[in-house]
């Protein structure tokens, strides 16, 4: 079978991505071979030339429409207990373990979590013991919580800029705390998520 039928491939790609939709899963060979009123050899032609189109995509127990496939990527993110005081170099130190993250929920990027110990910035929703997202990054911008590495400490707090004194400092977004104006504020990650029990 050297040339495929558009109209085929087309109503297989329906299926697949139909049959994901209802199923959460890709259908089997064979279910898309009765489906078509082929035989599995060309049905499986057909189906390796959809993926090679990029119209499906090719998984562990066969094939699926691309979004099934795209919600099913995800990441080891490790967790770190406390903020980790020191250079992220050092981050391996502090690891407790790991939680797989699907992309659809955090996005691209290098991630790991931390654990919030405090109440610094109860304002922002972050309360002690909550797991907060952080994807790893040297730069933000200003109203971003980040994670700073200040004094050889790293602190989770606010970014902000004073107009007056025409420099960046730390906001904890808690009332009874002052805001911190560091000499230097090496930025080390941006909070995107919080994860907490109920």
């Amino acid at each position: 079978m050297r040339t495929k039928d558009k109209e085929m491939l087309q109503s297989i790609k329906h299926f697949v991505n139909d049959y994901c939709d209802a199923n959460g899963r890709g259908p089997s060979i064979s279910e898309v071979a009765k489906f078509c009123g082929m035989s599995k050899s060309n049905t499986q032609l057909y189906l390796i030339a959809l993926r090679e189109e990029g119209r499906i995509a090719q998984c562990e127990h066969g094939y699926e429409s691309l979004l099934l496939a795209e919600q099913r990527k995800t990441q080891n993110v490790p967790i770190v207990g406390a903020i980790p005081c020191g250079p992220l170099e050092e981050m391996e130190e502090c690891i407790e373990g790991y939680v797989r993250l699907p992309e659809s929920f955090i996005g691209r990027g290098k991630f790991y979590l931390l654990k919030a110990s405090g109440n610094s910035m109860i304002g922002a929703g972050i309360n002690d013991g909550d797991l907060v997202l952080i994807r790893q990054q040297n730069t933000a911008n200003i109203g971003e919580i980040i994670v700073a590495l200040v004094d050889n400490e790293v602190t989770l707090k606010r970014l902000a800029y004073d107009n007056e004194e025409q420099r960046h400092y730390l906001h904890p977004e808690n009332k009874r705390m002052k805001d911190i104006y560091p000499e230097r504020i090496e930025i080390q990650g941006v909070a995107v998520k919080v994860i907490k029990d109920l």
